[in-house]
């Protein structure tokens, strides 16, 4: 059985930081293509970061230069390293994988092509 397990959030106020963990079961973290989602109330999902199987990353246009995703082989766990958070970036954010990272990123990040997604874990940036 394929799992993608999240911890990590939390609430913080702006200007904060926070790292979440995906870990995997059933599967290597560094096959195919894990990355991140986010959804907040009455928004739509867009996408945040993913790394492939060579550990290139691609980010989403709202986080880049703020999120860094990186990867831990022997915990078999992607870390999504969040800094300077700001109260849009709360949502709950979502472990995804798929066999290419396209299939995370292809449509506009629409995730359509991702064949396991995580539980979620909250994240509220707010004074």
């Amino acid at each position: 059985q394929v799992q993608l397990v999240e911890s990590g959030g939390g609430s913080v106020q702006p200007g904060e930081s926070l790292r979440l963990s995906c870990t995997a079961s059933g599967l290597s973290i560094s096959s195919g293509c894990v990355g991140w989602f986010r959804q907040a109330p009455g928004k739509e999902r867009e996408g945040v970061a993913a790394i492939n199987t060579g550990g290139s990353t691609y980010y989403g246009d709202y986080v880049r230069g703020r999120f860094t995703l990186n990867r831990d082989n022997a915990k078999n766990t992607v870390y999504l390293q969040m800094n300077n958070l700001k109260p849009d970036d709360t949502a709950i954010y979502y472990c995804a994988r798929g066999r290419l990272c396209a299939d995370l990123t292809g449509g506009g990040w629409s995730g359509r092509g991702v064949s396991t997604w995580g539980q979620g874990t909250q994240v509220t940036v707010s004074s």
